[in-house]
């Protein structure tokens, strides 16, 4: 996918935390820690260095879900994080995005904390984020 595609799903997919643009995508894309796996219908953009793995957005167009796609990216994922030798993984995610938090618990992630006030949504409030991390090993 082009970062104009990731762009265009992103945009369909998030309001909180705001969508990415293309440059944004295209400057991640550019970084070598980076990986990106994708399907027809969704994505998710991925780093690990260091021993650390983080999953750093994951998109899944609307009419997508529900079909197992999104178990399926971060199932890809945890196999390429530990591929690239890390011992962990890590995600932030809003704190009120259910589906999202029964996803990652689903894979195996757990609750670690929360940052307060993390994401800014379009009508200026913040709302939490929820940190929740995994073993690879």
């Amino acid at each position: 996918m082009t970062p104009a595609a990731l762009a265009a799903v992103h945009g369909r997919v998030f309001v909180t935390p705001r969508p990415w643009s293309a440059a944004e995508f295209a400057a991640l894309l550019a970084d070598a820690t980076v990986f990106l796996l994708a399907e027809p219908g969704g994505f998710l953009l991925g780093r690990a260095v260091a021993g650390e793995a983080e999953i750093l957005t994951l998109a899944v167009a609307p009419e997508a879900r529900r079909r197992g796609l999104g178990r399926r990216l971060v199932g890809a994922f945890l196999a390429e994080a530990a591929a690239r030798g890390a011992d962990h993984a890590f995600l932030e995610v809003a704190a009120d995005n259910a589906a999202a938090i029964a996803l990652y618990c689903g894979a195996g992630f757990v609750a670690a904390g929360r940052r307060r006030g993390y994401f800014a949504t379009p009508e200026g409030a913040r709302g939490d984020a929820l940190v929740m991390v995994r073993a690879l090993s």
